[in-house]
């Protein structure tokens, strides 16, 4: 859905966050948070800069689970089996992609 500019190279943190959406995430926001037609939105687009999605957004979602607002493709479930940490290594991740499109 979006086309995602992937950085030439990735902080330490950022290739862990990677690795660990690369398992817990991409099957359903896509690779390199791109997002999957009628399954799940791009990650790596203006209404996931921080000033809007904060990094606390993305910890209750992957908690929590979160209800559909910005999108239509329904309610995103819990994420089994990351913590804290885990999130906040995505979360480097996907900022660095952010920045890497222009998305502050």
């Amino acid at each position: 859905m979006a086309n995602v500019i992937v950085p030439k190279a990735l902080t330490t943190n950022a290739e862990i966050g990677r690795t660990i959406y690369d398992a817990k995430c991409a099957i359903c926001h896509g690779a390199d948070g791109e997002g999957q037609a009628d399954v799940a939105p791009p990650l790596v687009h203006i209404i996931y800069e921080p000033s809007h999605h904060g990094d606390e957004a993305f910890q209750r979602a992957a908690a929590q689970g979160v209800r559909a607002h910005h999108w239509k493709f329904g309610d995103m479930p819990p994420v089994e089996g990351l913590t804290r940490g885990d999130v906040a290594m995505v979360v480097t991740y996907i900022r660095e992609l952010q920045r890497a499109n222009k998305i502050n």
